[in-house]
């Protein structure tokens, strides 16, 4: 593959991909989450990488933690507030390559109608024909950040001591992207 089969625009496969996110809870434990309805779409110029596009948008009442009751305290107003604030986005406003295959995507998180730049380093994993003949590219990467900085605020003290959800939480991603209307030959 040349830097050539990368240039143009792929869309998010979401069923082979995740967007999910880790806390510490009770101050001693990991709990894992993910998005499982997710759109988007990025427009890549490796000659002119300014040029370059992300959009990505998650639906807030798709979060899974593989436990029922706290994915409906995470759509309360606790956390996610679904009702009114239904998605989740990240619009890029900068692409760089730090070295071949790795990348910084700066861009504008949006979570509860609270926009903060965010910077998240991404590694291609792959490109490669699938057995479908679509051009796939993979990356991954993950992003520690404040959940206060997004107004998720909600917590409870633990009677020793520390709160029962972490203030920080890894953002983690696993995506693969399809090439847009591209059919290997």
């Amino acid at each position: 593959m040349t830097e050539l089969d990368l240039d143009g625009t792929w869309v998010i496969d979401p069923g082979h991909s995740r967007f999910g996110f880790s806390a510490k809870h009770a101050m001693i434990t990991t709990v894992r989450g993910s998005f499982n309805d997710v759109a988007g779409e990025f427009t890549a110029d490796l000659e002119d990488l300014s040029a370059s596009t992300v959009r990505i948008t998650l639906q807030t009442a798709s979060v899974d933690t593989r436990n029922g009751q706290r994915d409906d305290h995470l759509r309360s107003a606790d956390f996610f507030d679904v009702e009114r604030f239904p998605t989740i986005t990240f619009v890029g406003t900068n692409v760089e390559e730090i070295h071949e295959g790795a990348y910084i995507v700066t861009g504008d998180l949006t979570i509860r109608d609270v926009t903060q730049a965010v910077t998240v380093p991404l590694e291609m994993t792959g490109v490669m024909v699938d057995a479908f003949g679509v051009l796939r590219a993979g990356f991954e990467g993950s992003r520690r950040v404040r959940r206060r900085d997004f107004g998720l605020e909600w917590n409870m003290p633990m009677d020793k001591g520390g709160v029962l959800v972490s203030e920080k939480i890894d953002l983690e991603f696993e995506i693969s992207a399809m090439k847009k209307d591209a059919q290997a030959g």
